[in-house]
């Protein structure tokens, strides 16, 4: 038994996961800029992490959303066997390992944000033609330069960067860095959740108190990822908070995919008798 969904819902669909493709290209650009002011002298292959986290971190979960189109839509369950299996269950792990290599980037930037040194000086004015950067936000510099550099109070150097940044900014951007690292945790704890339904589903384990249990924490996760959403609408954020938006969007698709999925199931059952 195949339960038919309207067209306008699969349009909206792709286009979500359109728009999710092209904000990997969004948070390149974001990074890109931000690596004139971090790792200016390079970087090696180890930082390359921290430079490109978001990137990097977005890419492996749009490949992963596909898959997860791909079991739980696209694809029959007796299709699911043999080579494809294989081939999802690897491109999957290697989605995973490049998603918690990410998770590591966050908690680095995370940590490099209280790694300080106290600067003193009466103001970042006293820094000029050091080739130093001001820090605004997370991930966010401009060049030091007379018209911005006016900043006094409690000066920092910002990790073994030349970037200068005060007290208050630097508050900001550490709240943000813990809802990044917070958000990627929670996104683990989603998939790990959803791999427990596929391969229940699959098996044709899946029980309603399995079910119910399934629901009730993905209702807390889920919870958590749209407060991190609003707080990075509230802080300004933009990019992150159309990041998570769409996220969340594309996973309420996931999610009646899979609740359809359930339902085919429960109804071919039902007409074998089993």
């Amino acid at each position: 038994m195949i339960i038919q969904t309207p067209h306008w819902f699969t349009a909206v669909k792709y286009l979500t996961y359109s728009l999710l493709a092209v904000n990997i290209y969004l948070f390149l650009d974001d990074e890109m800029l931000a690596l004139e002011h971090t790792f200016t002298h390079g970087f090696e292959a180890g930082d390359i992490i921290q430079a490109f986290s978001a990137t990097i971190d977005t890419a492996a979960w749009v490949i992963l959303l596909l898959l997860f189109e791909l079991e739980t839509s696209v694809l029959p369950d007796e299709k699911i066997t043999g080579w494809v299996k294989w081939s999802l269950h690897g491109i999957r792990a290697c989605c995973y390992l490049f998603i918690v290599y990410a998770f590591y980037g966050y908690l680095i930037e995370l940590q490099t944000l209280y790694q300080l040194e106290a600067i003193d000086v009466d103001s970042a004015c006293a820094l000029l033609g050091s080739n130093w950067s001001l820090l605004i936000g997370i991930d966010d510099y401009l060049d030091l330069s007379p018209q911005n550099c006016a900043v006094s109070g409690e000066l920092w150097q910002v990790g073994r960067f030349s970037i200068v940044a005060e007290t208050e900014t630097l508050r900001g951007a550490q709240w943000l860095a813990w809802t990044d690292v917070l958000n990627a945790a929670a996104w683990l704890l989603v998939v790990v959740v959803l791999e427990f339904d596929v391969r229940l589903q699959l098996r044709g384990e899946y029980s309603d108190h399995l079910v119910a249990i399934n629901k009730a924490i993905k209702l807390v996760l889920y919870s958590a990822l749209f407060g991190a959403a609003v707080y990075w609408w509230l802080e300004g954020s933009f990019l992150d908070f159309w990041d998570a938006f769409l996220w969340l969007f594309a996973f309420i698709f996931i999610e009646m995919n899979v609740f359809e999925w359930q339902a085919e199931t429960h109804a071919d059952q039902l007409a074998t008798g089993n």
